[in-house]
């Protein structure tokens, strides 16, 4: 296997006081160095340059997505997840022209075309495969990262493909809650990508769930209640969001980032804990909120779904780009 990066916690944006020590990365044993990573939820701090384009591979065009579920997920939670993959690519009406709302999914996701197009790449379409499933944890409930990997080869994602691998809140993997709430990496020999990220819901949520959960350090703000009603799986929607993003703006290390390719900013990861206008930190930021839920959320999916979606840096002012 070959490039990998890890996903930051989710802590609190006011938990790191030193944000760049948390892009610290963890290896894969037969991956390549681990780049993108969702660590730990850390204190906000703007880059002071735009992310740099070094030149290599970016995943454009038509990317077929594989999801294999390890451990048991309900149906409701997984449809969560599928619906939030299946909006990412604009909604179009009988005329073919596109029904995008304002705060759609898809429009967060045009900050991801922006830097595809400043390579002079195609844009990203996503492709959902058939899915995987292994309820009964074939490789055990407590696995090391390098099983991650393996897990990949089990989902048999196509050439230039990218596997999501989710683990149930029951299954710990080294690292998890310690240092990340998930990483993503790839495999230079099928050009191929990967996602892992866990549910926290039992395991660390004031880390890998914020702002859905108090944090473990810091201000002890009332946490905001999740879009879905599943603080597990609301949390996860925010680092699948964050490593797709990163993932497919530097799939193999040489992409898009910000500092060295051993501990690279992406483009979630350069702006960490914000989700809207505002931010500061142990607060989210402007969010809307749900008149007969009560939850906080700033996109909306198909079928009437509500996402928190992290900002992502805005290749053309630098800044971070928020939803609401």
């Amino acid at each position: 296997m070959g490039f990998s990066q890890f996903s930051k916690l989710i802590l609190p944006p006011h938990l790191l006081l030193l944000p760049l020590l948390l892009h610290v990365l963890f290896q894969l044993t037969f991956v390549n160095p681990c780049y993108g990573s969702r660590k730990l939820t850390s204190l906000y701090k703007p880059p002071s340059t735009a992310l740099s384009y070094h030149h290599g591979a970016l995943l454009e065009g038509d990317l077929d997505v594989s999801i294999l579920w390890y451990g048991k997920f309900s149906p409701a939670q997984q449809s969560v997840v599928v619906e939030f993959i299946l909006s990412l690519n604009p909604q179009k009406g009988q005329n073919g022209h596109s029904t995008e709302q304002p705060n759609s999914v898809s429009r967060w996701w045009k900050t991801v075309e922006l830097y595809m197009e400043k390579a002079g790449k195609k844009q990203t379409q996503i492709v959902l495969n058939p899915q995987m499933f292994d309820e009964n944890c074939s490789l055990g409930r407590i696995l090391k990262k390098s099983q991650i990997s393996e897990l990949t080869q089990k989902a048999k994602s196509k050439l230039g493909g990218l596997t999501l691998i989710l683990t149930a809140e029951d299954v710990a993997v080294e690292g998890f809650c310690m240092s990340n709430c998930g990483f993503h990496g790839s495999d230079p020999k099928s050009n191929s990508a990967f996602i892992w990220v866990g549910n926290p819901v039992s395991q660390c949520p004031g880390q890998c769930a914020w702002p859905f959960h108090q944090p473990i350090y810091g201000p002890q703000t009332d946490p905001l209640v999740a879009p879905n009603g599943d603080v597990g799986i609301d949390g996860m929607i925010v680092n699948i969001a964050s490593l797709l993003a990163g993932s497919v703006t530097n799939p193999f290390g040489n992409g898009f980032y910000y500092g060295s390719q051993e501990a690279p900013l992406e483009a979630a990861s350069a702006c960490s804990g914000v989700y809207g206008k505002g931010a500061y930190p142990g607060y989210a930021g402007e969010l809307l909120v749900d008149s007969s839920t009560g939850a906080s959320y700033n996109a909306q999916g198909g079928n009437g779904r509500k996402y928190l979606l992290p900002a992502l840096l805005d290749p053309l002012t630098s800044s971070c780009s928020t939803m609401a």
